[in-house]
């Protein structure tokens, strides 16, 4: 390679392209990585730019990639299945469209590197893999320099969704369904993308082992997905605990539960679309991208089953499918509470105030706005956008009730059930709830 290449990665946030877009800065190459967001600790000042990318057109993205003198495009932009606000088609396939026509009209050479997904074509069932398949065809019809690579199962420092799934799976006492846990699965570690799109930066637009090229990036030794999991329990330590075998209904029902959970705007690992994939397995031929790169997969053993897991690693597998039923379980608290109080017994939790004196003309209108405040903070944790805010209000308000009772109604707090005494607990369990918030 001659002069220092300039690459741009889009969805520089997400767990490929945030490894990506570090990696190849350290490979020596200049990199601007762009997201829709960055969490605080990802942005790296004026290196990495927040824009909102699905909503820029042709002309801007043109532009964008002429100012900053753009060589190589690595889209690493992707989503799993339909959200409030957001679309697969959109991303996947209307994105790239706009993407090609930028490219045509910016006036520069530039090799575009899409990050796709491997399997077979005729079993693109979902509308995920259907738009990326949609993608592909586009990109390939463009006439522009480009690669398409389509990785397994990655393996990477960071975790998030069906890669911190399996990690979690790892640390339970829990055996998937046999059906599921036979589905061929073979992985790659993101290095070996990074690795790859390094080898293709450093070609030459003209380069014709570099153009038009559509690779599997994955290890080629057969393995399945119970066969990952088990490496991860010998490196977690868990190998030898028993286990349940889930019911298939129960992973289904799992899938139901995080499509609800993704219209509150959470991102959960397990829902219908991540389920249908699963099934499909993740399985390839990488011999033609190891033959013409000479990159060699980096050994299965050596990323996960030969590694052991630090004290953060266990904590995070135990702890990141207990989070969904924290959230759900601080919902179902406020929301409950406040409607049993202002709907069931309503009476009772009048008479309490009544039986210590509080002044009459207050009784009613205090039951009433403390229930409706509390399911107020139920609403308000059940959304992702909210749920801060919720858990912040939630202990604010716990603390008012104890704050409250302890002058008003000192008796409560040694009341035979423990009532007030109870709420300690809840308090903390919200605490553990913000400060487990983050997805990345």
């Amino acid at each position: 390679m001659g002069e220092t290449r300039t690459i741009l990665v889009l969805g520089a946030s997400g767990l490929i392209g945030r490894y990506v877009t570090d990696d190849l800065r350290a490979r020596g190459f200049q990199v601007i990585g762009m997201a829709r967001r960055f969490s605080s600790s990802q942005k790296v000042g004026a290196f990495d730019l927040e824009m909102p990318l699905l909503s820029l057109d042709s002309s801007t993205l043109a532009r964008l990639l002429g100012d900053h003198g753009i060589d190589v495009v690595v889209n690493c932009v992707g989503l799993l299945q339909d959200g409030p606000g957001s679309s697969v088609a959109a991303v996947h396939r209307d994105f790239v469209a706009r993407l090609l026509q930028a490219i045509r009209d910016c006036g520069r050479a530039i090799r575009l590197v899409q990050i796709s997904i491997p399997g077979d074509i005729t079993a693109d069932h979902t509308a995920f893999s259907a738009t990326k398949r949609d993608a592909e065809r586009l990109i390939a019809a463009s006439g522009l320099a480009f690669a398409i690579l389509r990785p397994g199962f990655v393996i990477a420092p960071s975790a998030y969704g069906g890669s911190a799934m399996v990690r979690a799976l790892a640390s339970l006492p829990f055996d998937l369904p046999a059906r599921e846990s036979a589905a061929p699965f073979q992985p790659l570690a993101v290095e070996d993308i990074s690795a790859t799109i390094a080898w293709l930066a450093c070609r030459d637009i003209g380069d014709n082992s570099a153009n038009a090229v559509v690779w599997d990036l994955m290890q080629p030794e057969p393995i399945t997905l119970g066969g990952v999991i088990k490496l991860f329990r010998r490196s977690l330590g868990t190998g030898e605990y028993p286990r349940i075998a889930l019911p298939t209904f129960m992973l289904d029902l799992g899938a139901a539960l995080g499509d609800l959970a993704s219209w509150l705007g959470w991102m959960p690992p397990i829902r219908s679309t991540a389920i249908a994939e699963l099934r499909r397995g993740v399985c390839g031929d990488p011999s033609p991208w190891m033959a013409t790169t000479g990159i060699v997969p980096t050994d299965l053993g050596r990323i996960v089953g030969l590694r052991s897991a630090t004290i953060q690693d266990k904590w995070f597998a135990r702890l990141y499918l207990i989070k969904a039923l924290v959230i759900a379980s601080l919902v179902v608290f406020w929301t409950v509470s406040g409607c049993i109080a202002l709907f069931v017994s309503y009476t009772a939790a009048a008479d309490i105030l009544r039986l210590h004196a509080f002044p009459p003309a207050l009784i009613a209108p205090v039951t009433v706005l403390t229930s409706l405040m509390d399911m107020t903070i139920g609403a308000l944790i059940a959304f992702r956008r909210t749920s801060a805010a919720g858990l912040i209000a939630g202990i604010a308000a716990s603390f008012g009730y104890m704050l409250g009772a302890a002058i008003l109604t000192p008796d409560l707090w040694i009341e035979p059930l423990g009532a007030l005494v109870k709420t300690g607990p809840a308090i903390v369990l919200m605490l553990v709830a913000l400060l487990t918030l983050d997805s990345r």
